[in-house]
């Protein structure tokens, strides 16, 4: 199964995101939806470090892991620490533009259908043309 991994700026972002995408999965508390935020001494911020022991605690457990970071030195960070891994490990990570919160849902629904990593990305990003409003 595809994993999950969300990146923000604030650690109660991520973990509140990715216990609303879990709550939303067909599985539920058997997928590997993971959230981290914050520097690494608590405050607003990423970190390299905590990017790199989410990651190399899901790829066991994981077909593949789709990153879904919040701004861009979520990016950044996400890049790098993707960076530091073995190739045969890089190759099973994909991070796409999708906004967190919608992605993480649609994400978390399809990956938990079995669908393979480029269909959960690709519906990740597709929920940058939800409407909330229609008006």
């Amino acid at each position: 199964m595809v994993g999950i991994l969300i990146v923000s700026h604030s650690e109660d972002a991520a973990r509140g995101i990715a216990q609303i995408a879990r709550a939303m999965s067909v599985a539920g508390g058997d997928m590997q939806i993971v959230g981290v935020g914050g520097n690494d001494d608590g405050g607003l911020g990423v970190s390299v470090a905590k990017i790199s022991e989410a990651l190399t605690e899901m790829l066991p457990k994981c077909d593949g892991i789709l990153i879904l970071p919040d701004l861009g030195s979520s990016v950044l960070s996400s890049r790098s620490a993707v960076g530091m891994l073995p190739d045969e490990e890089a190759t099973k990570i994909v991070m796409t533009d999708a906004p967190v919160l919608e992605g993480a849902m649609l994400a978390s629904i399809e990956a938990s259908t079995g669908a393979d990593l480029p269909a959960v990305a690709k519906i990740a990003q597709e929920a940058k043309n939800l409407k909330k409003i229609d008006h």
